[in-house]
């Protein structure tokens, strides 16, 4: 057996542990729009949120998700959000029904009530988030931090990278003082002095090193595992498993082929984001290829950001994470 396709098999199999046709739902061989309107449905569309990084963006840029639903008479509709929260506020109110976010806004919409599902996630990624200082400043250490006024995107990734941070410096959270501000606002904050530090992800962290000459005061290493998490609105996953399992092995197969043309991705995302190549060159070397199911290890990782924010009050109530996921009997066991 060659390698390439031991790759495909253990893709298949991978992926048909993330959803697949329920028996008795689906009907052998017909499209899943036919299937949508012999059950008396009119979705036929997957509406998906993404931001400028990581392999969603690669999979618009490439376009197969929509010849491949095409022949299932499935469209496609795609709607850029610039945060993670953000993101979820439109799964939660029905704007949307699938898209990926970094590890703690699942959370906070969990909180918050909103009926969201997690469908998979790629490997941890901690170098593709950091908490960042002007070149010329000061500051050398994280406990230097105390004190100080850190932009941040409340709710998103780097919230959690922030607290772990001051967590291993030993200052208290109540210590410093966060400006929440969305990417572009918090980069225009960082250029003009009136935040001390900025937590932020790629390719905005990419950005900020490469035009501003802003200096890595910690990335995540060693702090946070920093996974991307895919998220389907709870209904959309119950009723459209089949539409969900094929936007996930397209995932897969672009990450294969990003894995192996960094090139290629970088040329993609330079045009999918507007950035310079060099600039989204960086932060695409320090993504981490490779859809998975949600293990019970990613899950209990989820906890533990999940306990952290509840400590600190950060959310309104604690919450058992394991809620967000499908019933056992809705996930394949199938390795075909």
């Amino acid at each position: 057996m060659t390698h390439r396709h031991a790759q495909r098999l253990s893709r298949r199999t991978t992926l048909g542990l993330l959803f697949a046709a329920a028996a008795g739902v689906m009907v052998a061989g017909m499209p899943l729009a036919a299937q949508a309107q012999a059950k008396g449905e009119v979705q036929v569309q997957v509406r998906i949120g993404y931001q400028k990084y990581g392999t969603l963006t690669l999979l618009k840029g490439r376009g197969t998700l929509e010849k491949r639903l095409a022949e299932q008479g499935v469209g496609v509709k795609w709607t850029e959000f610039p945060a993670g929260p953000v993101l979820l506020e439109g799964l939660n109110v029905g704007s949307i029904d699938f898209g990926t976010v970094g590890e703690a806004p699942p959370i906070f919409a969990q909180a918050a009530g909103a009926n969201l599902v997690y469908v998979g996630n790629e490997p941890a990624s901690p170098a593709s988030e950091a908490i960042v200082v002007p070149k010329g400043s000061g500051l050398r250490t994280l406990a230097d931090l105390k004190g100080k006024k850190i932009a941040l995107n409340k709710g998103s990734n780097v919230h959690y990278l922030l607290l772990k941070a001051l967590e291993k410096a030993g200052v208290a959270y109540a210590d410093i003082q966060p400006v929440f501000l969305p990417p572009a606002d918090a980069r225009a904050a960082f250029e003009r002095g009136s935040v001390d530090a900025w937590a932020i992800w790629d390719p905005f962290l990419a950005a900020a090193e490469k035009q501003l000459g802003a200096r890595v005061l910690a990335d995540g290493k060693g702090l946070v595992a920093n996974y991307q998490f895919y998220l389907a609105s709870r209904t959309y996953a119950e009723k459209n498993p089949e539409i969900l399992r094929i936007v996930l092995d397209e995932v897969a197969k672009v990450d294969d082929w990003g894995r192996n043309n960094p090139d290629e991705v970088a040329t993609i995302l330079s045009a999918q984001t507007g950035l310079g190549k060099e600039v989204v060159a960086l932060a695409a070397s320090r993504y981490a290829y490779g859809v998975k199911p949600v293990s019970p290890d990613v899950i209990a990782s989820q906890q533990r950001v999940a306990d952290a924010f509840s400590s600190l009050k950060l959310i309104p109530k604690p919450i058992v994470v394991k809620d967000a996921l499908l019933p056992a009997r809705q996930l394949a066991t199938s390795s075909k």
